[in-house]
């Protein structure tokens, strides 16, 4: 079982190591190892297009999960305030987890067009926005679960006003949840591609940096890709590993 369990890893990860590995190579060529250097990464610093992709993924990243954070949180706390919903709600809140990417993009895509919205980075934060809310909302319902209703109902017969309630009592009670489901979409709206692709208008102006990765492999993996990717991997475990941490405390409340 353990020799299965290793294999398993090794098929995941190997992989993920000789990119990483690969991206410090100081040759050109991406599979031959001809020394240490970190001669990449600094020529990423000088890259344009890769600065404006890089640009564009973080405006979209934090507008994106501010938006959906807020309105995620919001839906958790009036759908658990119900305490009584049936599948329809269920299925309608979790649908953007569960619809395929590519199908979920043509739609946005069909939706935008009906619309005669011009695409750009406002299209795709607004895409982000569709399927990071049903994420937010389910970890902040997670802790809601557990969630004493009657402290918002003291706090009401002892006068406090609805926005003080949830200033003073359920906000500090759910906050390690929201920070939870904000790095969450956080991480899946930097490493999102087909939803961006689709929604995206044409020119760098709204280029991210997975569309930016994949129009650069399209002439073969460099090194420099290799660095790119490394480091868009980094930031997403970071954040993706921060999140699990403040989930599990959430769920152990």
């Amino acid at each position: 079982m353990q020799t299965i369990l290793v294999l398993v890893f090794a098929f995941l990860y190997i992989p993920i190591g000789v990119l990483v590995a690969l991206s410090f190579n100081a040759g050109g060529l991406p599979t031959v190892w001809s020394g240490f250097s970190l001669k990449w990464y600094a020529s990423l610093a000088g890259n344009s297009a890769i600065l404006s992709a890089a640009l564009n993924t973080l405006i979209v990243a934090v507008v994106s999960t501010a938006i959906a954070t807020l309105l995620g949180t919001l839906l958790a706390i009036g759908v658990e305030m119900r305490r009584q919903y049936g599948r329809g709600l269920e299925a309608l809140i979790f649908a953007p987890m569960i619809i395929p990417d590519i199908v979920l993009a043509i739609a946005l895509l069909s939706f935008f067009s009906m619309l005669d919205f011009t695409l750009g980075l406002h299209t795709i934060i607004l895409a982000h926005v569709v399927f990071n809310l049903a994420f937010v909302c389910s970890v902040v319902r997670a802790r809601l679960k557990s969630f004493d209703w009657s402290i918002v109902e003291a706090s009401a017969d002892l006068g406090a006003s609805a926005l003080t309630t949830f200033r003073r009592v359920t906000l500090p009670v759910i906050l390690p949840a929201v920070v939870a489901g904000a790095l969450l979409a956080f991480t899946l709206s930097v490493d999102e591609f087909i939803i961006a692709f689709f929604t995206s208008g044409a020119g760098r102006a709204s280029t991210t940096l997975p569309m930016q990765i994949y129009s650069m492999i399209r002439f073969g993996i460099t090194p420099e890709i290799n660095a790119l990717a490394t480091i868009v991997m980094a930031v997403s475990i970071t954040a993706l590993t921060l999140s699990q941490r403040l989930n599990r405390g959430v769920i152990g409340q």
